[in-house]
């Protein structure tokens, strides 16, 4: 168990984005987010007191959680030197790249002489099967996107907490390291074999009962080159009986790929859809998660009604409106 709270590590994250590990500690388990640590040069604040490592020691901090995606999830040679101190000082690390702590010699020798322990949770825990297709009981929403990183775990966070706030049955399946570092539970998909991922997402979601809703975290983008490969593998493996069309309207290009611009949310709820009834025939679309973090209020509102009126889907931003009318949307299916 990764021992809380946290002192979270913002390193030299380029924005606020490269953060978004932190900020989704920060917004869904606030409990634990005592403090940030930012080096030189860090563009992203989450609000919370900047410290030390002696601060934050004193503070109660036993964790040193790395808040930062970089592309390609790799450890900075930048950030070693806080990493090796904060394990002097007394804190475990945990982490969610690809680049595991184990496998840095340096972090793990220190870690040895220290006593402390090093938390790698983007690692599969589980001998996953292949994907069979068969069809399950219970149902399942999953959120899908015209990019990655753009609320897709935030829509079904909220989705789940209306849920449990009106007494319906639900779980919040997490399929992504921040997912996992809030809920405890869930599958690193991306760190999954090829072969085995579809499968991975069927044993997240197995037979349920039939008012049970899994409520499936997305990754990834149909239309982004470098993830789409995830995406799929979650359409596939989650045979999501509802759909839920992520988008951020201010973005001028897919994270990480400036030669290549957003599809509409047209485009992607009917690739997903094509795809999704490949495994379920009877998916549907019920609605549109508008990330509108860069708007004012009035922007936000009058966005979401210009979608709404152009799909004909129940529009809204459910972290800053509250996820009713995709709930309401739900319980129509």
């Amino acid at each position: 168990m990764i021992e809380t709270p946290y002192l979270l590590f913002l390193g030299d994250a380029p924005d606020a984005l490269a953060a978004k590990v932190a900020q989704g500690i920060k917004d869904w388990r606030p409990e634990f987010a005592v403090g940030q640590f930012r080096m030189e040069g860090c563009k992203a604040d989450m609000g919370l007191p900047d410290m030390t490592l002696a601060e934050a020691k004193a503070a109660g901090c036993k964790t040193l959680v790395i808040g930062v995606a970089n592309r390609g999830g790799v450890i900075s040679q930048a950030w070693k030197k806080v990493l090796i101190s904060a394990l002097e000082e007394g804190f475990d690390l945990a982490s969610g790249l690809h680049n595991l702590l184990r496998d840095e010699e340096d972090l793990a020798a220190v870690a040895r002489a220290t006593g402390r322990t090093l938390h790698d949770v983007r690692v599969p825990t589980v001998d996953y099967p292949i994907a069979n297709g068969r069809k399950r009981t219970g149902k399942r929403m999953l959120a899908v996107g015209t990019d990655c990183s753009i609320g897709k775990m935030y829509t079904a966070l909220c989705v789940d907490r209306e849920m449990r706030e009106r007494g319906l049955k639900s779980s919040f399946r997490a399929t992504g390291q921040t997912g996992i570092l809030i809920t405890g539970d869930g599958v690193p998909l991306d760190a999954v074999i090829a072969d085995f991922m579809a499968g991975s997402i069927e044993y997240l979601t197995p037979d349920n009962e039939a008012d049970h809703w899994d409520l499936i975290e997305g990754q990834g983008s149909l239309f982004h080159v470098s993830y789409s490969g995830v995406t799929l593998a979650l359409i596939h493996g989650g045979q999501p009986d509802a759909l839920v069309i992520c988008h951020e309207p201010t973005r001028s290009h897919m994270r990480g790929l400036p030669d290549y611009k957003l599809p509409s949310i047209e485009q992607v709820r009917d690739a997903a859809l094509a795809m999704a009834r490949v495994a379920n025939p009877a998916c549907v679309a019920v609605g549109c998660s508008i990330n509108t973090q860069a708007l004012s209020d009035e922007e936000a509102l009058a966005y979401c009604a210009e979608i709404e009126a152009r799909t004909g889907l129940p529009t809204v931003d459910p972290f800053r409106h509250g996820a009713g009318r995709l709930v309401d949307a739900l319980m129509a299916v």
